[in-house]
């Protein structure tokens, strides 16, 4: 975390955006030792420790932003392993590599489930229930829960399935529509999530999300690249042909930023839509993917 001080609006479990954290560390500066937030129930340090995610501070985060805007993505270690020599940790550094991981099969579900939450009425910001329902098989590739409750608010009926469930399994569901979600890692690495795209593009209106814009992407031919330092956080603007949007993306492949292609039945977004957190302005994508379902119908 860029931002020296940490913690002090603590933790709500009303904020979390999948079944659990899959953090594999936290590196930050001033840790707070109080909350100040009226939603909290507990603070950083206790979310940590129950969930046994190892974390450190007073480590000055912004020379180490400095480092990585010079030098690109880097890789580190954390150890608790207090045997292990600095020469040992460095070889364990270099012989770890990002580019040609496959990081969707530690987060994605390991069975098909039902999704029926609808986003909060506090958080509601339009009416944009459909008259008609649609179901949507999604495909967690590490989907965050706000996607799926704009989906239900948007009058979907959702199936989330894994990451390597079959294609033929989900075109025998019949459904209206198929997301691919957001998720970690090289899309490259994942080759079974390129075919499954590929034998549903064009037979069903699909929607992709970061993970599965790329994914998108490379299964109609195209090539991904890992950017030197990533592209990460809220509010950044992205120029479209309807116009500029206000956009959260949290990524390290590029690809270009949104595809539409209605005749193949198919839209596509490198940013996440549901604004959570970020900007509402995208949100209007979940609606676009509705009248394709609808038109598809006709």
């Amino acid at each position: 975390m860029t931002n020296p001080h940490i913690g002090n609006t603590g933790v709500n479990s009303g904020d979390e955006e999948s079944i659990k954290c899959f953090l594999g560390g936290l590196i930050i500066r001033n840790l707070s030792i109080c909350t100040s937030n009226w939603r909290c129930t507990e603070t950083l340090d206790e979310y940590l420790r129950k969930r046994n995610i190892m974390g450190i501070y007073d480590v000055d985060t912004r020379a180490i932003t400095r480092r990585l805007r010079e030098d690109g993505s880097l890789i580190g270690v954390l150890s608790t392993d207090q045997s292990l020599k600095d020469e040992e940790l460095l070889e364990m550094a270099k012989n770890w590599k990002i580019v040609g991981v496959d990081l969707i099969s530690d987060v994605t579900c390991d069975a098909p489930y039902e999704w029926v939450d609808k986003t909060g009425s506090g958080w509601e910001f339009n009416d944009n229930q459909s008259s008609e329902t649609f179901h949507v098989v999604v495909y967690d590739f590490g989907v965050k829960h706000n996607i799926l409750r704009r989906l239900a608010s948007y009058g979907c009926k959702i199936t989330v399935v894994p990451a390597s469930w079959p294609a033929s399994d989900v075109l025998n569901l019949k459904p209206d529509g198929v997301l691919f979600s957001n998720g970690p890692g090289d899309p490259a690495a994942v080759p079974y999530a390129v075919k499954t795209v590929q034998e549903i593009v064009g037979k069903v209106p699909v929607f992709g999300i970061c993970m599965g814009h790329q994914l998108i992407g490379q299964a109609l031919g195209g090539k991904t690249f890992k950017m030197k330092f990533g592209h990460h956080g809220g509010n950044h603007p992205e120029s479209l042909p309807e116009g500029v949007q206000v956009t959260h993306i949290n990524l390290n492949d590029q690809s270009c930023a949104g595809l539409v292609f209605p005749k193949m039945k198919l839209m596509s977004l490198q940013y996440h839509p549901e604004s959570s957190p970020g900007p509402h302005d995208s949100d209007l994508a979940f609606g676009e993917f509705v009248e394709l379902m609808k038109n598809n119908r006709l």
